[in-house]
């Protein structure tokens, strides 16, 4: 596809893999929405593009550790466009991020399922306007190999709490509303799906792990672009790969009553479901 005169929007994309691709797609000719926490990054973002002699990029600051948060981003970018051709849901908190004792968000849900998760389901259907008006366009949920079944007594991991085990829920929530969403959506034009990037990329939220990269920025920035603008991926929906391949999630992905608890849960605790 080419990326000219697109419109994308990236969330978490001032550091780590989601600037490298916002960087892509910048020199490609798109008009990148970048999102993030920090101003001072997002300029110095900005301003590394502007001087290779692209578009500058738009910079929307949103917590998205907060419904309000979220959707305030949701609300921003409405106003600003009319279109939306790709969204790349790629904010999130690692497994050591900020330590590993649990936290809950503003809102009082455990705060890797709250940002990894429920701020991009929240997204998605916000922006779901924009993106039918884009059609064709994409929605690439950024998940990962690591996945752990949901329990459905305790989602918010109230006992037994480890840092790696919630941030691996919220990536197969990801994953499996992933596939909920593009079956939704079959003939609106719009596809949705999830991927691995690669394993341990050299990123801040990796390092802050304590764990030592294996993967480079670029190859998992790659992989996510392949799924942003790759012709051999534009009739694909509602698939998880590792990478650039295709590949199976955890068995719960494909358990369709779970999915039905978790949209039902994920539309209430979300507002969506009023």
């Amino acid at each position: 596809m080419d990326m000219a005169g697109k419109t994308v929007l990236i969330t978490g994309s001032t550091d780590g893999v989601g600037r490298y691709v916002a960087t892509r797609l910048a020199g490609e000719g798109a008009k990148v929405l970048i999102h993030g926490r920090d101003a001072a990054r997002a300029k110095a973002l900005i301003d590394e593009i502007v001087k290779a002699g692209h578009m500058a990029p738009t910079f929307y600051q949103a917590d998205l550790s907060s419904m309000a948060g979220t959707r305030e981003l949701a609300a921003v970018v409405t106003r600003d466009h009319q279109r939306l051709d790709v969204f790349v849901s790629n904010a999130g908190i690692g497994s050591q991020s900020d330590g590993p004792q649990r936290q809950e968000s503003r809102d009082g849900h455990e705060l890797r399922f709250a940002v990894n998760y429920l701020s991009g389901f929240l997204l998605a259907h916000l922006l779901l306007p924009l993106l039918k008006a884009g059609a064709p366009s994409r929605i690439v949920n950024v998940a990962s190999l690591g996945q752990h079944p949901i329990d459905f007594d305790d989602v918010m991991i109230t006992k037994g709490y480890s840092g790696s085990r919630a941030y691996a829920q919220s990536k197969l929530s990801q994953i499996m509303f992933t596939i909920d969403l593009a079956e939704e959506l079959k003939g609106a034009g719009v596809t949705v799906n999830a991927l691995h990037p690669a394993t341990y990329m050299n990123t801040t939220m990796v390092r802050a792990g304590g764990i030592t990269p294996i993967s480079t920025v670029a190859q998992g920035g790659s992989a996510i672009l392949h799924l942003v603008e790759g012709d051999d991926v534009a009739g694909s929906s509602g698939l998880f790969f590792n990478g650039m391949n295709e590949a199976r999630a955890n068995p719960q992905a494909y358990d369709s009553d779970a999915r039905r608890r978790l949209r039902a849960l994920s539309l209430s605790l979300t507002g969506l479901s009023s």
